[in-house]
């Protein structure tokens, strides 16, 4: 119903940047929160930025200062610029969407299948 595809990771030297996108398609009525996650080695998924669809935004206190969430309502993209990355940013990141799919529907989360980041020292 709700694709979500996530582009911009890779290999990156510790206090370098990253820009990571994510598009949504299929049968999208509205959406609301967007999100991205991550998922380190040996940990649990964990939230690193929402934002809702006023442009309200959260961040994970690790990531504060260093990342900037936004996303383009339009073209149903979310985006994650990270600056100043550490080797202990190393994760897969996901992107999250609360989505409408119908007006008579309640909205679901929907995940993407993640994208690699990798910061070497």
């Amino acid at each position: 119903q709700v694709q979500l595809v996530e582009s911009g990771g890779g290999l990156v030297q510790a206090g370098g940047s990253l820009r990571l996108s994510c598009v949504a398609s299929g049968r999208i009525f509205s959406i609301n929160r967007m999100a991205w996650y991550r998922q380190g080695p040996g940990k649990e998924r964990e939230l690193v930025a929402s934002i809702t669809s006023d442009m309200s935004t959260n961040y994970a206190d690790s990531v504060k200062g260093r990342s900037t969430i936004s996303r383009d309502n339009a073209k149903k993209m979310v985006y994650l610029q990270m600056n100043s990355l550490r080797t202990e940013d190393t994760a897969v990141f996901y992107c999250n969407a609360n989505v409408r799919t119908s007006a008579f529907l309640p909205p679901r989360d929907f995940w993407g299948q993640g994208t690699q980041v990798t910061v070497s020292s």
